[in-house]
């Protein structure tokens, strides 16, 4: 004690700081963790160290590192572009919500299979976005039976897509078996790339384009029905 008194040193009162944390804090650290060297290096201790906690206090918060990339999804949501929907015309809506969707996650595709699986019970944002998308789609005079079906089937459109815009550009290239397969050949190289010359864009805008007209042609049968 004596020597302490001598140095001027003191042990400070109350117990040490702890470092608050929450959901949001949490979601921002692992996006920068994601951005930084992309989801591989988003592990649970590297959270723990960009928080400046220990490990433990992670996991007051949240169970894994599932539970993380949750809150991740649900925060990327919110760029997805719904702001068409009640004030555009379905078919348009819709096709700005999509090719926003696909353009989202294209930069994240490691999400896609999680989302595709999981209960979107605790994320808010995602809960919103299909809360917009139903209202709108009763507005345009959907059956509500129809409504849900028709989301899944433009998401699981939407997610292979976004896949397909990091596939290699000679992916259907049959080299050396090209003259076994003349046809399917003949077909990749002659296909209608659109302005953007994407091969990616080209399919997608083929394949939204038919899924709305679909739609559209199953809604009109079930209301004539």
């Amino acid at each position: 004690m004596a020597v302490e008194a001598a140095s001027g040193a003191h042990r400070p009162a109350g117990r040490p700081t702890q470092k608050v944390l929450s959901k949001e804090l949490i979601t921002a650290a692992a996006l920068k963790l994601i951005e930084a060297g992309g989801y591989d290096r988003l592990t649970m201790s590297a959270l723990a160290k960009a928080l400046q906690v220990a490990p433990s206090a992670l996991y007051n918060h949240v169970a894994s590192k599932q539970d993380v990339l949750v809150l991740v999804q649900d925060d990327i949501i919110k760029s997805i572009d719904v702001s068409a929907f009640g004030s555009r015309p379905w078919d348009e809506a819709v096709r700005r919500w999509a090719w926003s969707y696909r353009d989202v996650f294209t930069r994240h595709t490691p999400l896609i299979p999680i989302i595709a699986v999981l209960p979107v019970t605790g994320a808010p944002q995602t809960l919103r976005m299909y809360e917009t998308l139903t209202s709108a789609f009763l507005q345009d005079g959907w059956p509500e039976p129809l409504i849900v079906p028709a989301i899944v089937a433009l998401e699981s459109f939407i997610f292979g897509s976004a896949f397909d815009v990091g596939a290699p550009s000679d992916i259907f290239e049959s080299g050396e078996l090209a003259e076994a397969n003349p046809n399917f050949t003949s077909a990749v190289r002659s296909q209608e790339l659109g302005a953007g010359g994407s091969a990616a864009d080209a399919a997608f805008r083929l394949g939204l384009e038919g899924l709305i007209g679909g739609l559209q042609a199953q809604r009109a049968a079930w209301s004539a029905g």
